[in-house]
């Protein structure tokens, strides 16, 4: 009964990612970057995301050598589907330790609810109407981690947390919660304070040392949004008063329980960091951000519910959280990709494999399972000598991709800027590039060299 759970949530996950994806609804950034890395990997080389810029190892964006565990995976079948429907069976899978505790705790019809109320809770659906993202691969381990703490299994836990390392650099912050709480809750302290140093000397390794060294400007590129900054800490941290609508939106689905369970506290670092932030992405319930934490959050609501008098309304509380998943879940949409978006693939078709294409932001993950793919407007057409720009940008001209294809929107997409996409188009015919296709909005653009 335990998988039962994984297969609704698979099933689920699934039908909401992959239309998306054949409604041309995904975006280069971020499906579009993580194809790439997980090519490299699957060619047998380095992880090289043109969309970030020429020759950029995605090592230098985010600590995550995790991903070409997808490799085999990608090699037998390319495309950006391959890396959807493995985030839903990792999201999937998660749901089995959740629902095994639960089903260990409050019996099977109770537990299998919990289970499902974990596997359709928001926190993951809403990462999966975002394309896909590294995150996918620590869901699994820090449900297994927390799963193993509220058993009290200690060495189980630090083993199943100390991967996360290679996940995302941020993810250290949930091996030290894991750390810290088996330092403080268990006999084997040493093992605690182990899994402590490891997550602190693994985040500073790859915030100070890793990523700079394969970052091109040579330091973490998101110092800017952990900067201190000029004003108050304290501040800075609480307010908005937004914010806090992220820990709400987390504990209420549970019904509170979670807040019974000191495991609750393993939220309190990934949170105070996001808060931390200048980008109000990271604080915000929406995006991918709060999939890590769902795990953590259920399993703490299990043990919270298991530390009080089973009787009564309590033990309808699996049931209520359900519902209340079912009632914040959206339903799939089962509608086919429309006669616009079938003309739109056999306009994209004009770009032969292989090719070097700088591709707007919605197109580009079409085209990164069979070219080399950059950002348009960001590029340098082939005859330059790396001083002439199409359209204005804060980075190196250094770093600009050069591409003999260029495939464009007439409405441009609102990432990265408007402004320069149109800029940039009109710059296209006087760098010699011509108009071989046009169609649903879509203008394929090839370079042929002035004689």
């Amino acid at each position: 009964m335990v998988w039962l759970p994984a297969f609704v949530v698979a099933l689920f996950q699934s039908a909401l990612s992959l239309p998306r994806h054949w409604r041309m609804q995904t975006s280069g950034f971020d499906l579009g970057i993580f194809e790439e890395a997980v090519r490299g990997y699957a060619d047998l080389g380095a992880p090289v995301v043109t969309l970030k810029g020429a020759g950029f190892v995605q090592l230098g964006d985010h600590f995550s050598p995790a991903l070409a565990v997808l490799a085999p995976f990608y090699r037998l079948w390319p495309g950006p589907e391959t890396l959807l429907v493995a985030q839903s069976l990792l999201f999937a899978l998660s749901t089995v330790p959740v629902t095994a505790l639960a089903v260990q705790w409050l019996g099977r019809a109770r537990g299998v609810a919990a289970g499902l109320a974990y596997g359709l809770s928001w926190g993951l659906w809403q990462a999966s109407l975002f394309d896909f993202h590294e995150i996918a691969l620590a869901v699994p381990l820090v449900a297994c981690a927390t799963a193993a703490l509220a058993r009290r299994r200690w060495r189980a836990a630090v083993w199943w947390a100390l991967p996360l390392l290679l996940v995302k650099e941020d993810m250290g912050l949930l091996l030290a919660g894991v750390g810290g709480h088996v330092l403080l809750a268990g006999r084997r302290r040493w093992l605690g304070a182990a899994a402590l140093a490891a997550a602190v000397l693994g985040t500073l390794l790859t915030v100070l040392v890793l990523i700079p060294a394969a970052n091109p400007m040579g330091g973490y590129p998101y110092n800017a949004t952990a900067a201190p900054g000029d004003g108050d800490p304290l501040t800075r941290l609480l307010l908005p008063a937004a914010k806090w609508w992220t820990p709400a939106a987390l504990f209420a689905p549970v019904l509170l329980l979670a807040l019974r369970s000191p495991l609750a506290l393993l939220t309190v670092l990934p949170l105070a960091a996001r808060f931390w932030s200048a980008n109000p992405a990271h604080w915000s319930t929406g995006w991918h951000y709060n999939a890590v934490l769902m795990p953590v959050v259920f399993v703490a609501a299990l043990d919270g519910l298991r530390r009080l008098p089973q009787h009564g309304p309590l033990r309808l509380a699996p049931a209520a959280m359900l519902a209340v998943a079912l009632l914040a879940a959206p339903l799939p949409d089962p509608t086919r990709p429309g006669p616009d978006v079938l003309t739109a693939r056999r306009v994209l078709a004009t770009v032969p494999d292989g090719a070097r294409v700088a591709a707007s932001n919605r197109l580009a993950p079409h085209l990164t399972s069979r070219c080399t793919v950059s950002l348009f407007p960001y590029l340098t057409f082939p005859d330059s000598t790396g001083s002439t720009r199409l359209a204005p940008d804060d980075r190196s001209p250094l770093f600009r991709p050069t591409a003999e294809w260029a495939a464009t929107l007439d409405t441009p997409d609102p990432f990265p800027s408007p402004t320069d996409e149109l800029t940039a188009q009109h710059s296209l015919p006087t760098a010699g590039y011509h108009p071989v296709a046009h169609d649903a909005g879509i203008t394929i653009w090839h370079w042929q060299p002035t004689h």
